[in-house]
């Protein structure tokens, strides 16, 4: 098993940046595809980003593709989600996730509590 904390979130302007953090324990965090997911009130869940357990495989969703990137640091259990040129529609309760599947984009069954983040106009 594997348990996640989401960091980063906040308040930008349009335009601005932000970079999110998911800490995980567990000895097996390594071998686990990783996946940002956000979702707004309302809504379901949707896909942001996702890379696999070696980082060699990284997907996007097609509104953030050019904005945000993913990257991961195995020796340290870490995740990143680097957000720039956001934009308010980017507003959102950011999670993280595990054992994600980077065939289909659908989640696994870990969840961070999630982190808001808030692009003003």
């Amino acid at each position: 098993q594997v348990q996640l904390v989401e960091s980063g979130g906040g308040l930008v302007q349009a335009g601005g940046s932000l970079r999110l953090s998911c800490a995980a324990s567990g000895r097996t965090f390594s071998s686990y595809d990783m996946g940002w997911f956000r979702q707004t009130p309302g809504k379901e869940r949707q896909f942001v980003a996702a890379i696999n357990w070696n980082g060699r495989r990284i997907k996007f969703a097609d509104s953030v593709k050019g904005r945000f990137s993913i990257s991961r640091d195995n020796a340290k259990n870490m995740v990143y989600l680097q957000m720039n040129s956001l934009q308010p529609e980017d507003t959102a309760v950011y999670y993280c996730n595990a054992d994600v599947a980077m065939l289909t984009l659908r989640p696994g069954g870990y969840w961070g509590q999630g982190t808001q983040v808030t692009v003003s106009s």
